[in-house]
């Protein structure tokens, strides 16, 4: 069991509530940074397992991903195995809480500033939707992993990424042969379905990751054009 006692690392307050980092030492005597929004848990650099192994079976579901958009940054684990592809030869990451991008940057998260060097990578602070409607370039692959899926939404607003427009102008934004790759925490019939509405065909794979040694199953929504 990690120790319930934690240090806050930073904090800042966006329109949309409060973000905060907090450092807390695991079993082992390890640091582990978890990030919360509005007071609820989102991840940590403890358990990184899903962001990791999702990245990879959506990297794999493209023949050729030369251009990646990913949506959402969180601390960097789904793009750094995205830029650990070599077939990467552009990685876009669109994340719309601006203290999470600074705090990359500046080695609050420490692993960041290296990260961010990589010169394929770019990230853009903006809302998802708002940053895929007004896109200029198109791309092999585009990644949402803005939240835990349409059942676990850190902000009430990202519920337009599950729907018809925002999946349509997805489409748009992928070239021939490109997928777009959706990940949740829970089975998501409903997304699923829009998928195939917007697509003519989507597919639900199952993924089941261990999380500290505790199994836990993830999915995969996931359509080409």
């Amino acid at each position: 069991m990690d120790n319930a006692q934690a240090v806050e690392v930073a904090r800042a307050e966006t329109e949309r509530g409060e973000v905060v980092l907090r450092r807390r030492t695991n079993g082992t005597g390890a640091d582990v940074l978890e990030l919360r929004v509005n007071g609820v848990f989102v991840m940590d650099t403890l358990e990184t397992t899903s962001e990791i192994e999702l990245a990879a079976q959506a990297l794999e579901a493209v023949a050729s991903p030369g251009s990646v958009l990913i949506g959402g940054l969180g601390l960097g684990f789904t793009l750094q195995r995205v830029l650990a592809d070599p077939r990467v030869e552009r990685a876009v990451v669109v994340e719309i809480e601006e203290p999470l991008v600074r705090w990359m940057r500046d080695g609050t998260v420490p692993h960041g500033p290296a990260l961010l060097a990589d010169t394929r990578a770019s990230i853009v602070n903006a809302d998802i939707a708002m940053a895929v409607a007004e896109a200029r370039s198109t791309y092999d692959l585009v990644l949402l992993d803005v939240d835990n899926g349409p059942g676990y939404l850190v902000h009430q607003a990202n519920e337009a990424v599950y729907e018809h427009p925002f999946l349509r102008r997805c489409r748009d934004v992928l070239r021939d042969g490109g997928v777009l790759v959706v990940w949740s925490a829970n089975p998501a019939p409903e997304l699923l379905a829009a998928m195939r509405e917007v697509f003519g065909d989507a597919e639900e794979q199952a993924h089941h990751v261990l999380l500290q040694d505790r199994p836990e199953e993830y999915y995969l929504y996931l359509s080409r054009r």
